[in-house]
């Protein structure tokens, strides 16, 4: 590949990283990009994009936590759920296709989308608290789904949250916590059932780092309001994606 491509490639890299930052929503461009601009086959692109999250999860986190945004106790039980999961999914992605849940995943992230853009505008009521075992739940499937479709958390668990009336920078910050231990699962399946490029996966790492850094003062910037629409604007993209390539595979 030609210098201007490869440029291209890193800018587009970049940018899906101050997705990730900014509003926790931008893992599910990667795998599509390894596939398609590099040749990557997709098992491989899955299991090294989610190798790249271990290092977005973490930037993102300082971002969140040095501005008070991470709300800790709720993260603890969700990251419980979120590594058995992680690796059970990650093990399902080397023995099966995953078109079916990549389209059940699609149609929930494109319903999501438009469930955020019809709700009312977010007061300041304190939420209601979710219980452990709902947020072990909530752990549990959104490291399988994300381990099996290498979205890296976000594109999960933000909606979910969302559909249960969290605010959005709220779910935003809590989405780049459990991006670490569904990674670390994740990864740790992967090699122990397949293959990760880390060559790759680390020069990745390094372009997504810097976009996360930009995303999350952005999104500490703007109103929860215009954040809100920008999550939900995100999903239905996303989402139609997700679906457009399940009917492209099954066509």
């Amino acid at each position: 590949m030609s210098f201007f491509p490869m440029l291209l490639v890193a800018l587009i890299v970049v940018f899906v990283g101050a997705l990730i930052g900014a509003i926790g929503i931008g893992g599910v461009l990667l795998v599509p990009l390894l596939t398609l601009a590099l040749g990557i086959g997709v098992h491989v692109a899955i299991a090294t994009a989610s190798f790249t999250y271990l290092f977005t999860g973490i930037v993102g986190v300082v971002e969140y936590a040095r501005r008070g945004t991470i709300q800790w106790s709720t993260v603890i039980w969700l990251c419980v759920g979120g590594m058995p999961g992680a690796y059970l999914g990650a093990m399902t992605a080397w023995h099966m296709p995953g078109p079916i849940l990549e389209g059940i995943i699609g149609f929930l992230v494109l319903l999501s989308g438009f469930q955020s853009l019809r709700s009312k505008r977010e007061t300041t009521v304190e939420q209601k608290r979710l219980i452990p075992s709902a947020l072990l739940g909530i752990g549990i499937i959104t490291g399988f789904a994300s381990a099996i479709t290498g979205t890296g958390g976000p594109l999960v668990l933000v909606p979910i949250l969302l559909w249960l009336k969290v605010p959005a920078l709220t779910a935003v910050g809590l989405s780049q916590v459990i991006q670490i231990p569904i990674a670390l699962l994740a990864t740790g399946g992967n090699l122990t059932f397949g293959y990760i490029d880390f060559k790759l996966g680390s020069i990745l790492a390094i372009m997504l780092m810097c976009g996360v850094i930009v995303g999350a003062r952005i999104a500490h910037q703007v109103s929860k309001e215009l954040l809100k629409k920008l999550i939900a604007v995100a999903l239905l993209v996303a989402g139609g994606a997700m679906l457009a390539k399940v009917a492209g595979i099954l066509a």
